[in-house]
């Protein structure tokens, strides 16, 4: 995982997802619910959207439990009507397995978080080797 000081560098311009990293690793998935809108909506990999910041907790509460976002690179796009598009490639870190990660964040021109798609960057092959059975 990268040092403090490179872990603010790399988000100098994104502080709202360096919060969303931050509260999600440290488990606190109250504070990271809440960094969404109140319409926000987290569509993670093979789910549906997660709509609102009470089921985007309850979500991270039920499935994210122990799992590390480790981001490593960060690019921000501005928007029109100052807003910004955030992408963070990474890892995810499991109990069991660690598979690269993107992000893709919609940050609102008041810095919250309007949408978050999260994508697995493997290939079928390793997907298939973290099926349970």
């Amino acid at each position: 995982m990268p040092s403090q000081l490179t872990q603010s560098k790399l988000f100098q311009q994104a502080p709202t997802v360096e919060q969303y990293f931050s509260t999600f690793n440290q488990g606190d998935f109250r504070a990271t619910s809440q960094l969404f809108t109140e319409a926000g909506q987290l569509l993670p990999p093979f789910e549906d959207s997660i709509l609102g910041q009470v089921a985007i907790h309850s979500y991270l509460e039920s499935e994210a439990s122990g799992m590390k976002a480790i981001p490593k690179e960060v690019t921000v796009e501005s928007l029109a009507e100052s807003r910004q598009r955030v992408i963070v490639k990474g890892s995810v870190k499991a109990s069991l397995f660690t598979v690269n990660a993107a992000w893709l964040f919609e940050i609102d021109p008041q810095g919250r978080i309007e949408q978050v798609e999260v994508k697995l960057l493997a290939s079928l092959q390793e997907l298939l080797t973290f099926r349970k059975d």
